[in-house]
């Protein structure tokens, strides 16, 4: 019997203080067995870091068509596609032809350096791609304020995201790659 997927719920407080976007959403989202707890509270700190009403989670891991997170316009064109992982270059190359701006957060203090250099050259060809990386500590640091109902508060200021969870907290300092 196959594995279901598992039901978070996040009431979301966002205070970016450098866009001047001020948000409170209330997020469900199913972590799919193959997804670690990690990957989910990335694509929830990614949802917060890039906080708009419109940014939507997608199916991610279901449908290989769409990313973790977008954006669309009123004529059902992509905005923001975001991209969580090391993609292959052919997926970098649809988003980028696809939306007006695609931001990948690569994970792994491993394997994402390893993939960076080797895709690098072909990643900078695309004007509209920007690569952020998230170290292994800030997702253990995430991992450990998993509950299956959450109040999370991020604070972004000077590129530089705090998030709480009740007494936990959590300090976030994306290294831009690419921009």
């Amino acid at each position: 019997m196959a594995q279901k997927a598992t039901i978070y719920k996040a009431q979301f407080n966002v205070a970016d203080l450098d866009r001047h976007v001020y948000l409170d959403k209330t997020h469900t989202l199913a972590c799919h067995p193959s997804e670690t707890i990690q990957r989910l509270m990335l694509r929830l700190v990614a949802w917060g870091l890039n906080a708009d009403e419109e940014l939507l989670f997608t199916k991610g891991l279901c449908d290989t068509d769409e990313p973790d997170l977008w954006t669309k316009n009123l004529n059902d064109e992509i905005e923001l596609w975001i991209e969580l992982g090391l993609p292959e270059e052919k997926r970098i190359r649809k988003a980028s032809h696809r939306s007006k701006k695609v931001v990948i957060f690569a994970y792994g203090d491993n394997a994402a350096p390893v993939w960076w250099q080797q895709n690098k050259g072909k990643v900078m060809q695309y004007d509209n791609v920007s690569v952020v990386y998230i170290n292994d500590a800030t997702l253990a640091e995430l991992e450990a304020m998993v509950e299956r109902t959450m109040q999370l508060q991020l604070t972004i200021e000077g590129e530089q995201g705090w998030l709480s969870a009740g007494d936990a907290s959590c300090n976030i300092a994306p290294e831009w790659w690419q921009r």
